[in-house]
């Protein structure tokens, strides 16, 4: 037989209110669940948008405790000492520098005065008067030093009693000087020199033509003839 249940009977039935109070509860519309959801992904989002805000922080360097800030203050402490060991390089090479323009400027005027001292020494030198030997051989000796002046001083005698017998004259004129090599303390001259020359048999003046190598050293505070050569 088929049995009809009316509205009312299952209104009577509590476990039928109880099942559809369930239903109602869980999803009427679909909506509980959804709103369950988009609360949970909000909080979640709050949450990442907090962590990325704390990471921005951290790495912009804001806590002045971080290792950044210790990195950004280490080149303003390297650079003082930077800058004076880029001074002290500076002023060593001007240092030396102007060492090196010192010596070649007090080599240059060593030049100079032992070429002019050469100069005149070798007419001294070359330039006799029979009447004044002993005048003439102290200047020579006067102008002389070391090997030069030994044997300057060793034939000195003999030559002056052959001046004196041939009543020989001479008088030099330095043409041409050059320096070939120089220091602070001794120089190398080259003259070109006229030496006119007379004696009892040679009464006329005669014009010899010489070449000197005269070294000049630097003694007792003047230049000084160390060496004679005639290439």
């Amino acid at each position: 037989m088929l049995s009809v249940t009316s509205e009312k009977d299952t209104d009577k039935d509590p476990r039928m209110n109880a099942v559809n109070a369930v239903d109602t509860e869980v999803d009427p519309d679909g909506d509980t669940d959804t709103s369950v959801e988009d609360a949970d992904s909000a909080e979640g989002a709050e949450e990442s948008d907090a962590g990325t805000d704390e990471i921005t922080d951290e790495a912009a360097g804001e806590d002045p405790d971080t290792d950044g800030a210790v990195t950004v203050r280490r080149p303003r402490r390297l650079l003082p000492g930077a800058l004076a060991v880029a001074l002290i390089a500076a002023l060593a090479g001007a240092g030396f520098l102007g060492w090196k323009l010192w010596q070649q400027d007090q080599v240059a005027r060593a030049g100079e005065q032992a070429q002019q001292a050469a100069v005149a020494y070798a007419q001294v030198l070359t330039s006799i008067d029979s009447n004044k030997v002993d005048d003439n051989f102290a200047q020579v000796l006067d102008g002389a030093t070391g090997e030069f002046k030994d044997m300057y001083s060793q034939s000195s005698m003999q030559l002056r009693q052959l001046l004196i017998d041939n009543k020989a004259s001479a008088h030099g004129v330095v043409l041409e000087s050059a320096v070939q090599s120089a220091t602070r303390n001794k120089v190398v001259v080259l003259l070109f020199v006229d030496q006119s020359v007379s004696n009892t048999n040679v009464p006329d003046p005669r014009i010899d033509r010489s070449r000197i190598k005269m070294t000049m050293e630097y003694v007792d505070g003047r230049w000084r003839a160390s060496k004679v050569e005639l290439p």
